[in-house]
């Protein structure tokens, strides 16, 4: 065995406290299936890469979703403590915050719902999709190459109707993984619907986040006189909103800043301001960014941590892109909306099975390959400066069809020509 399968041998048995001896056996032939798998990934089609030998019946790999006794706490807590251990040496966890809708089929899915489809909505019309409404947290990992970082799943919850809000579960999650790792500090970053978690206390957590062009702020409340009656004052003087401060501002700093991997320039001006609806105790930065071109619209940014400079805060804000090439490679490279579980906790487990997956692979990628731009270089694709995550999976693919085609074949060399061939068409199959 080479290499690279022993690494992915060894990050599969970093889970195996999470399951029984017969649950981790289907932990990690699902993992491998569920990898190899062309095309759609029903349960019965992974089931037929996980188990080609038919070792075990169809359904024991459905009811290692719905019923066995393994709890996502667990599998998301080694997650976790595996990617802060390869891809955190340092002191600050960048981490990023969403949600999604796993789109789903049939009448009696577990805790599936009809959500605002956020991708096919407009702001004239508002369309609605049937399936799991999932809150997901990243973290924000910068890769050898450069360029825009990996979000890689580190913690899921489910929205229920009627339950706990979308703010709610994020505020779980962090929770914790904050616990998981006491002596860590978090640079949590979220579009503007979290913007409320600036009002929580979240341990050892700093938010980055978008703010209203219309939004209410005021100065910081004045110090109190000596001998002053009455109530001490929440807030001070109410200010122009941020869109009135930015059509007034005379003084641009202008300052070059990495948007998403590649250098910009913006225009900034910055104030320490009081968000009372929203963090009523303590000042947040308040970041204006202008494309000095005027293609784009201004931007405003704000951050709980005021000692962040301009340019780190639009850099976070901008690196919260990465979460959506999650959904999207979650989604269509793993297929993590396709498998057909109905009851229990298998849709849950089966969602939050293929982001998992969606780390491992990256990790591999990275300790096998570190800084190459391709696991594979095209002559016919010279300038290709970053690799991608289907990259990644082909070259995990690449290994593990080697592994279970070799062992088995006849002792005759075969040619390279041949069978690279062929391998290379297995690993890049859709």
């Amino acid at each position: 065995m080479n290499e690279s399968l022993l690494y992915w041998a060894a990050l599969l048995a970093a889970f195996q406290p999470v399951f029984t001896a017969p649950s981790f056996v289907l932990f990690r032939a699902m993992a491998e299936g569920w990898a190899l798998c062309p095309g759609r990934r029903t349960l019965t089609r992974i089931y037929s890469f996980a188990d080609p030998a038919r070792g075990r019946a169809h359904d024991a790999y459905s009811r290692f979703f719905t019923d066995a006794s393994w709890l996502l706490t667990d599998f998301w807590k080694c997650l976790g403590i595996l990617l802060v251990k390869n891809c955190f040496p340092q002191r600050v966890i960048e981490t990023q915050l969403d949600d999604t809708v796993f789109h789903k089929s049939g009448r009696t899915i577990t805790d599936a719902g009809w959500w605002r489809d956020a991708v096919r909505s407009t702001a004239q019309k508002t369309v609605h999709c049937f399936g799991l409404n999932l809150v997901l947290l990243t973290v924000a990992v910068k890769p050898p190459w450069g360029g825009e970082p990996l979000g890689l799943p580190i913690n899921l919850r489910l929205h229920r109707k009627g339950q706990a809000t979308l703010l709610d579960l994020a505020e779980e999650m962090i929770r914790e993984v904050a616990d998981w790792f006491p002596d860590r500090r978090f640079a949590l970053c979220a579009d503007g619907f979290y913007a409320p978690l600036a009002g929580v206390d979240l341990p050892r957590t700093s938010l980055t986040s978008r703010m209203r062009s219309d939004a209410a702020i005021y100065r910081p409340a004045p110090p109190r006189r000596p001998h002053q009656r009455g109530a001490p004052r929440k807030k001070g003087a109410r200010l122009p909103t941020p869109a009135q401060l930015a059509a007034k501002e005379t003084s641009w700093k202008r300052i070059k800043v990495t948007i998403r991997g590649k250098p910009t320039v913006r225009l900034v001006a910055t104030y320490d301001v009081l968000w009372y609806v929203v963090c009523p105790t303590k000042l947040v930065r308040l970041v204006i960014c202008r494309d000095p071109k005027g293609i784009e619209k201004d931007d405003f940014l704000f951050t709980t941590d005021l000692t962040a400079t301009p340019a780190q805060v639009i850099a976070r804000y901008g690196n919260r892109w990465a979460i959506e090439d999650t959904f999207k490679n979650t989604k269509q490279s793993l297929g993590g909306e396709h498998p057909q579980l109905w009851k229990r906790q298998g849709p849950l487990r089966a969602a939050g099975f293929a982001f998992a997956l969606y780390s491992l692979v990256w990790l591999h990628y990275l300790h096998i390959h570190g800084t190459k731009t391709s696991w594979l270089p095209l002559p016919w694709y010279p300038k290709k400066t970053t690799p991608s995550f289907a990259d990644a999976l082909a070259s995990l693919r690449w290994d593990l069809w080697h592994q279970r085609i070799f062992p088995h074949s006849e002792k005759r060399p075969l040619l390279n020509t041949i069978t690279d061939t062929l391998i290379h068409a297995l690993a890049r199959a859709a």
